[in-house]
């Protein structure tokens, strides 16, 4: 990694390839692009802060004896409700292997069993054990750890820490670089032959979550005010249990304790599962966390036991017990309170199999891309294998791409276009008043369970909310901006489908067999599904199905 002699002060600079995050996805395309010059943009310290180092459950991958890519594939086709792209859950479940090799390759320490083989554990809604762990529950961080010193030996990688991108730069359909908050407040215009996001999720947006404080849409809402294709934003993934406590970030504790053994009851010790789904505590995770869901709305406790998983919990989940015994639990001999908690956004940026958008020059990967993987409800620690093999299909993907294209000259003309609307701070403070009222009003009418009466009440909140002060620039109006996505395509979906629960519409409708796609900004009427060939140009939706949406 070269030191940053480039971007010592205000002005335009060119790059070859920026990388917007660092977490899993964008460690892995900016490994894979590296013999251009990369530059990363991290929000936090490099390589950490983001969703992936917190990542406890794995990656599932059909690497143990008697596993198949088409094992998996059915699995993930069976939670994702009738909605995953067929092509996309078989290119991917077919590649997990390779990048779990790849990975040991660089270094990751993964569990080993006994005789040496990988240690697998069993997740929601897998048939078989299939997930890959690290140091018990502690993979994400060691993935991230094992991808960083890769990435940190690159001599054309460029890292700037602590920076918010703030828009991107478009011109007659194509991404010409962004305009991001330095440190120190200052801001630079970045004149790029490629973009690519990598910023994770949305789980900011509700009071209760198990993402850090900076997953607030960024990528999502700067990809749509620029215009891109979106689909699948309604579908936003609660996980069943996070630890219910009193904290802005909700300790998670992951599925593989239910994998384990670990059992829901409530305060009578009764399996709140039973009678519900016949997987019990294995059931997708929708059907578990409205189970908990509805158990709390009428005051009840719903505790996780894992108190038969004593003898070897602090080997098999150290992370888990630490979190527990800093908020004064000890899950070896007490069941944990847990809650429903946001943890995953199945939409986002619609990408074809390359990982490039609708935008020219622009691509994306990991949570804040759609790639049809996930469909209406994520298969467990499947997130983690899509990040990874989008990541490499991205970096591929840029490094291939046309280099003399960029655009210094008009790329400062068009961040002189927006300056007058990048007033004011960017950075949302921990207090500020506005996101505690939006995140609030998210998780009571756009969170588990909705209805149009309160998904029209959202809405009337964020029309409300975006005409505050300071609510126009940076993590604020990405928070709202990427709000209004959710709520609008829940209001729109009218069925109740995986992650997607309608109380006043609980069934699934066939007619409802397709995904919602949205233009930017603009939801377009329900559309065919995409083939193989809209794919391949980049995961543009249709122009014949592009019909604005009549209400």
């Amino acid at each position: 990694m070269s030191p940053d002699r480039s971007f010592a002060y205000e002005g335009v600079r060119q790059a070859d390839v920026v990388v917007v995050g660092s977490g899993i996805a964008g460690l892995m395309a900016a490994l894979h692009a590296s013999h251009r010059d990369v530059l990363i943009l991290s929000k936090t310290g490099f390589a950490e802060g983001g969703s992936s180092p917190y990542a406890q459950g794995g990656i599932a991958a059909a690497v143990g004896a008697g596993d198949s890519a088409m094992n998996h594939a059915r699995d993930t086709m069976e939670a994702g409700a009738g909605l995953c792209r067929e092509e996309v859950v078989r290119a991917v479940t077919r590649e997990g292997p390779e990048r779990i090799d790849e990975l040991l390759a660089l270094g990751a320490a993964f569990d080993r069993a006994a005789g040496g083989a990988l240690d697998l554990g069993q997740e929601g809604a897998h048939d078989r054990p299939r997930v890959v762990h690290a140091e018990g529950d502690a993979t994400g961080a060691e993935v991230v750890r094992a991808l960083r010193r890769a990435v940190e030996a690159e001599e054309r990688v460029v890292i700037l820490d602590h920076c918010l991108a703030l828009e991107l730069l478009v011109d007659r359909g194509r991404v010409l670089g962004l305009v991001y908050t330095a440190a120190d407040g200052r801001r630079f215009v970045v004149a790029a032959n490629a973009v690519v996001l990598a910023t994770g999720g949305i789980g900011r947006l509700y009071t209760a979550t198990t993402n850090p404080r900076e997953a607030t849409g960024d990528g999502l809402a700067m990809a749509a005010r620029a215009g891109a294709s979106l689909a699948g934003l309604e579908f936003v993934q609660f996980h069943p249990t996070a630890l219910d406590v009193t904290a802005d970030t909700k300790p998670l504790l992951t599925e593989a304790l239910r994998g384990e053994g670990a059992l829901l009851v409530d305060e009578t010790g009764r399996r709140i599962l039973e009678g519900v789904d016949p997987r019990l505590e294995l059931a997708p995770r929708d059907i578990v966390a409205r189970t908990i869901w509805n158990e709390l709305q009428i005051g009840r406790r719903v505790l996780l036991d894992a108190t038969g998983l004593a003898a070897g919990f602090a080997e098999r989940f150290p992370s888990v017990l630490g979190l527990c015994l800093a908020h004064g639990l000890d899950p070896r001999v007490e069941p944990m309170p847990v809650t429903p908690a946001a943890h995953y956004h199945m939409g986002g940026v619609v990408v074809g199999l390359d990982g490039s958008t609708s935008l020219a020059g622009l691509w994306a990967c990991g949570e804040v891309s759609w790639t049809g993987l996930h469909g209406a409800n994520r298969l467990a620690s499947n997130s983690l294998l899509e990040a990874l093999v989008y990541g490499r299909r991205v970096g591929r993907s840029v490094a291939a791409s046309p280099r003399d294209r960029v655009f210094p000259e008009l790329a400062a003309r068009r961040a002189g276009r927006i300056s007058a609307g990048l007033v004011g701070s960017p950075w949302a403070g921990p207090d500020d008043p506005v996101v505690a009222e939006l995140r609030r009003m998210m998780w009571r009418d756009v969170g588990l369970v909705r209805s149009m009466s309160g998904l029209r009440r959202a809405q009337l909140e964020i029309d409300r909310l975006e005409r505050t002060p300071n609510a126009a620039v940076g993590e604020v109006a990405n928070m709202l901006t990427a709000a209004r996505l959710v709520a609008t395509a829940a209001v729109l979906r009218t069925e109740s489908r995986g992650a997607h629960w309608r109380r006043d519409m609980p069934s699934t409708s066939i007619h409802w067999d397709q995904d919602l796609f949205f233009d930017g900004l603009r939801p377009l009427a329900p559309q065919p599904r995409l083939t193989d060939n809209d794919r391949d140009r980049g995961g543009r939706v249709p122009s014949t199905a592009a019909v604005p949406w009549e209400e």
